[in-house]
């Protein structure tokens, strides 16, 4: 019996000591379950979530080449870090499932900072911000300010925070399923106005430039986003504003950003 029992137990201590020497896979010391600036830029690239189908901040081109604002912003920044940027694209709820089981290292996807998200994820800078933008169509000259909508015609998301801005205003609320209904519902003369993102209305601009709209008025405060990191990469996030705050002073950023844009929407 006692011979038996000694060589079970050589049979475990063999077995766990072939397991602890194939264990290559694990991170060095002191980077288990994070994606430091370290262990990037030893992989050699930079995991990022985005959609792919959210123009003009990310989607594919007439060639079916991911491309987009945050795209080319995310790799500029692997570029200048001396990474090589991999994509994963997914929905929006798949972005952030993938973040919590660590597949990627940060998501570029106009990700909006909000206190919720703030308390578990960082964010780098601020790299674009959206107003609540008030577009009536070329030739309205009764509506110049959200005053001036009481009694109008506003086409709205019912279920948008817009759509309560225009009926806070006295607005006369017509409902539609998104921007590109109420801009055509607005050249049409069947609504007077619409509240939507300044940064849609910019992009429409951009690509249209004939397109009978102006935009009259926009709330001052505006929301902010970034990229979206797990917490605890503050090396990873410190490089990546660093990256941000010299694209912004060599005219990278603007130049990006005036190409989809039309102008500097970083503040």
């Amino acid at each position: 019996m006692k011979k038996w029992c000694k060589m079970v137990l050589l049979v475990l201590s063999m077995v766990m000591i072939a397991a602890c020497g194939n264990n290559t896979n694990q991170k060095p010391s002191g980077t288990e379950g994070q994606s430091s600036l370290a262990v990037v830029k030893a992989s050699g690239k930079l995991r990022i979530g985005t959609e792919g189908t959210y123009a003009p901040f990310t989607y594919h081109d007439a060639n079916g080449k991911l491309t987009g604002f945050d795209v080319e912003i995310a790799e500029e920044i692997t570029k200048r870090l001396g990474v090589t940027p991999e994509f994963t694209e997914t929905q929006w709820d798949g972005l952030v499932a993938g973040m919590d089981a660590k597949r990627f290292d940060v998501i570029f996807n106009e990700v909006s900072i909000t206190d919720d998200r703030k308390a578990k994820y960082d964010f780098s800078e601020p790299y674009i911000v959206s107003r609540a933008a008030l577009i009536v169509s070329s030739d309205n000259d009764d509506i110049k300010s959200f005053a001036d909508l009481k009694g109008k015609k506003a086409g709205q998301s019912l279920t948008s925070n817009l759509s309560a801005i225009a009926r806070e205003n006295g607005a006369e609320i017509v409902a539609v399923d998104g921007f590109n209904q109420a801009i055509d519902l607005l050249i049409s003369g069947r609504i007077d106005a619409t509240i939507n993102d300044s940064l849609s209305f910019l992009d429409l601009k951009k690509k249209k430039s004939d397109v009978k709209i102006k935009q009259v008025d926009e709330i001052a405060g505006g929301s902010y986003s970034a990229a979206l990191f797990l917490k605890g990469n503050d090396e990873l996030v410190a490089a990546v504003n660093k990256t941000l705050t010299e694209m912004k002073n060599d005219g990278t950023y603007l130049q990006i950003s005036k190409k989809y844009f039309g102008e500097d929407v970083s503040k």
